[in-house]
């Protein structure tokens, strides 16, 4: 790993605390984005670590996770894959429900959404508690996807999600 890359990334990323309530110390990734050079080379880095992984989509959970994983899909030059909350998707979808701290949510992609690529890697901005992505992979494998890797910028490792996610590969570029 370009240790000098995790190490910019993880300088940049800004701490919010309270939000987006009491207690709760927000990971901010804007300050990534706001460097053209710092963005560039973190989306430069991924496709080093996957182009020759043979990956044919790339699924990414919104919101924040789009922005990676279309810039990602688009240097792969693979297909897309948005995966959404409940009920923003125009066309007919397949879902899957899974449990949070505070309730439950729901996740939806297209049922053709990965039309004929199997190889699937996912990309999320964050790993916490590992639900959203739990529930992303079985998404994806209902539609016959494999999942090839579930990546991240960052992980919030006291949270333990990789514990929800022991089925699969996991990698995070910069951890907390």
């Amino acid at each position: 790993m370009n240790a000098e890359l995790r190490d910019r990334v993880k300088a940049a990323i800004r701490d919010v605390p309270d939000f987006p309530r009491k207690g709760i110390l927000f990971r901010d990734i804007t300050p990534v984005l706001q460097s053209p050079g710092m963005f560039r080379r973190t989306i430069d880095f991924f496709f080093e670590r996957y182009h020759r992984m043979n990956i044919e989509a790339v699924a990414a959970v919104e919101s924040r996770g789009f922005i990676f994983g279309g810039a990602l899909s688009y240097r792969l030059g693979c297909s897309f894959v948005p995966v959404r909350k409940a009920g923003k998707l125009p066309w007919a979808t397949v879902s899957e429900s899974y449990e949070l701290e505070y309730g439950s949510a729901t996740l939806e992609v297209h049922r053709d959404a990965l039309g004929n690529a199997r190889r699937v890697l996912i990309f999320d901005d964050l790993l916490a508690t590992g639900g959203t992505a739990a529930a992303t992979a079985r998404l994806l494998e209902q539609l016959g996807g494999t999942v090839v890797e579930i990546a991240f910028l960052i992980e919030l490792a006291d949270l333990k999600g990789r514990g929800k996610l022991q089925s699969y590969p996991v990698f995070s570029l910069v951890q907390f």
